[in-house]
């Protein structure tokens, strides 16, 4: 798969929401830790004013509903059942979504607010083109950068907690990607290596 711009992405989703304008349009962005996830999602959001940003972080399980062990298993500190049901379903429905974020650094869920439906819904995050998932997207990008892009990012971002970050993280992360083709079965791939 060859890597597209930000034009390019913007272009398809355009297109997507002019294509049924009556239907609400979500799109999902997974990929590498470091790799500009979060940013291409608000710069999304910029250029498609009438949209919402979801983030797969809010989803993860409180620590007494995780599974013994679940450091060495992908995705199993995340609440996919939750986020398909109380997100992506009314979201694709066009219906007000409940969102209800838990804060790992909290220990607890923030209060719930309600999202009025928008044409545009784009959900950002590692995990979120879990099979889980799958048939709520109208399209899935995975962002990826190079790896010593990665190392730097994630330098800047997690400083002195880098190491263990890096040897907790990406290998879940990695071994994710390979279970289920993540990387492979994205409908386009955006490199952001050398762009902010």
């Amino acid at each position: 798969m060859s890597s597209i711009d930000f034009s390019t992405l913007t272009q398809k989703i355009a297109a997507l929401l002019a294509a049924h304008p009556e239907q609400p349009v979500l799109i999902a962005l997974d990929g590498r830790c470091g790799g500009g996830k979060t940013t291409l999602a608000g710069q999304l959001a910029e250029q498609f004013p009438a949209s919402i940003v979801f983030h797969t972080d809010d989803y993860y399980l409180p620590p007494a509903q995780r599974i013994p062990d679940w450091e060495k298993i992908p995705c199993a500190n995340m609440d996919l059942a939750r986020l398909r049901e109380e997100l992506l379903r009314p979201a694709r429905a066009g219906e007000p979504v409940f969102y209800r974020a838990y804060s790992c650094r909290e220990g607890a869920y923030r209060p719930g607010q309600c999202i009025p439906a928008q044409p545009l819904s784009i959900v950002e995050g590692s995990y979120s083109h879990h099979p889980l998932l799958a048939g709520c997207y109208d399209l899935k990008v995975f962002v990826t950068c190079s790896p010593a892009e990665q190392t730097r990012r994630l330098q800047a971002r997690e400083g002195e907690r880098y190491p263990s970050f890096a040897a907790r993280w990406i290998p879940l992360e990695e071994g994710y990607f390979k279970e289920y083709s993540i990387e492979e079965k994205a409908d386009l791939l955006l490199d952001t290596t050398g762009h902010c």
